[in-house]
C-alpha cells in the first residue's frame, strides 16, 4: 500500500533507479534465463543455435555472389562486407524486435515475483549476444579466409559492438513497454526493421549513394553498423558516427528511463 501510495515524479524516478541497480545485483539471473531460453528452443537439435549460422552462413554466399555480379565488386572484399552487414544488423533486429515481447513473455514471473523489470531487458540483450557468439564463426571464416584480418581492429570494432548494443538495448526496452499496452506495436517495429535493412548499407555498398549522402548520415542504423564493421574491415570510422551514436545512446536511455519511471507501475497490468 505504501509502495501504491507514492506520488509524484521523484518518488517513481527513486523506484525505477531502485529497479535499475537491483537488476545489476541479478544480472546472472537474466544470464541463465537468456541461455535457458536458447537451450529450450533448440532441445533436442544435433546442431543446437548452430542451425542459424548455417543458415545465416547460406544466405550471405547466396546474397553475397548474386550483388558481387550486379555490382560488378571484387568477390573478395564484397563478400566479407556483406557477411558483416547481415550478422551485426541481425543482432540489432533480434535485440529490437525480441524486446517487444520483453515483459509479455515475463509475464508470469512479473506478476508472481518482485524481480526488477529491468532483469528481463537484459535477458532478451544477453539472448542475442548468445546467437551472436556462434555467428561469429562466418565472421572469423571470412576474414580469415579472405586474408582481411591483417587489417583488422579488433578492439576498436568491440567499442562498436559496445555502443550498438547500448543503443539496440534502450530501443529494446521502450518497445517493450509500449507493446506491453499496445499489442499491435511488435508487426509495426518488424515492418520497420524490414524496411530499414533495404535502406542501410548491408548488401549494397555506400560510396555508390553519391550527391544523397545525407541519406546515410540520418540513417542511425548505418552508424550502428559502421562503428563495427569498418574496423574489421581496416576501414577508418568517421567522427561523427561516434558523436551520433553517443548522442542516441544518452538522449535515448534518458527518454526511455522517463517512460520506464512514468509506467513502471502499470506494465504488470497492461499484461
Amino acid at each position: 500500500m505504501l509502495r501504491t501510495g507514492q506520488r509524484g515524479a521523484m518518488a517513481q524516478t527513486r523506484l525505477a533507479v531502485r529497479d535499475l541497480t537491483g537488476s545489476f545485483a541479478r544480472i546472472g539471473l537474466a544470464w541463465s534465463l537468456a541461455t535457458h531460453d536458447v537451450g529450450s528452443r533448440y532441445r533436442g537439435s544435433i546442431l543446437g543455435p548452430f542451425w542459424i549460422t548455417l543458415s545465416m552462413g547460406l544466405m550471405v554466399l547466396g546474397i553475397g555472389f548474386l550483388y558481387a555480379s550486379l555490382f560488378n565488386a571484387p568477390i573478395n572484399t564484397f563478400l566479407p562486407y556483406v557477411a558483416l552487414g547481415i550478422v551485426f544488423f541481425g543482432v540489432m533486429t533480434g535485440i529490437i524486435t525480441e524486446g517487444c515481447e520483453t515483459f509479455v513473455l515475463a509475464s508470469g514471473m512479473l506478476s508472481q515475483t518482485s524481480l526488477p523489470m529491468f532483469t528481463f531487458v537484459w535477458r532478451t540483450v544477453f539472448r542475442n549476444l548468445i546467437n551472436l557468439a556462434h555467428h561469429l564463426v562466418i565472421v572469423v571464416g571470412m576474414l580469415v579466409y579472405f586474408g582481411q584480418w591483417r587489417e583488422a581492429n579488433p578492439v576498436l570494432a568491440a567499442v562498436g559492438i559496445l555502443l550498438m548494443v547500448i543503443n539496440a538495448a534502450w530501443l529494446s526496452m521502450l518497445v517493450g513497454i509500449i507493446s506491453a499496452r499496445f499489442r499491435d506495436i511488435p508487426q509495426i517495429v518488424m515492418s520497420v526493421m524490414q524496411f530499414a535493412i533495404f535502406m542501410t548499407p548491408v548488401f549494397w555498398l555506400p560510396g555508390r549513394f553519391g550527391e544523397h549522402q545525407a541519406v546515410l548520415d540520418w540513417n542511425p542504423f548505418y552508424h550502428l553498423l559502421q562503428a563495427v564493421r569498418a574496423p574489421l574491415l581496416g576501414e577508418t570510422v568517421a567522427a561523427n558516427s561516434y558523436v551520433v551514436l553517443g548522442a542516441m545512446a544518452l538522449i535515448g536511455w534518458g527518454l526511455t528511463f522517463a517512460v520506464f519511471a512514468r509506467t513502471r507501475r502499470r506494465i504488470v497490468h497492461y499484461l
